[in-house]
């Protein structure tokens, strides 16, 4: 298997990290849809939300909770998370990841 988030979460590819402990990374998305596109990833391979066990609850919970975190420490008053399942759903590469989209700014118009 030559999974690209794997290799990142190993340190052999490159990536603009923001975050990291021993089960999650967080590094921004090479291809943004938001202002701020982060990329919250279990270092765990899982490919998707569709492949989830009941043994996965506290990873799942984790990359929330680091997704919430990541946002307040830069400022960001709302975000969106996002998770794409399969081909069909948007999801690109096949391992478990969630979105964290901000950083857009209201108008004053």
């Amino acid at each position: 298997m030559d999974c690209i988030f794997c290799r990142i979460a190993k340190e052999d590819s490159r990536a603009d990290i923001v975050f990291f402990d021993k089960d999650v990374i967080v590094f921004t998305d090479i291809n943004p849809k938001a202002p701020v596109h982060l990329l919250v990833v279990p270092k765990e391979h899982i490919q998707s939300i569709a492949h989830l066990e009941a043994s996965h609850a506290d990873i799942v919970a984790k990359l929330i909770y680091t997704a919430k975190s990541v946002a307040e420490k830069m400022g960001l008053s709302g975000y969106q998370l996002v998770f794409n399942v399969g081909r069909d759903g948007g999801q690109v590469v096949d391992h478990l990841h969630l979105h964290l989209l901000g950083g857009w700014k209201e108008s004053d118009d």
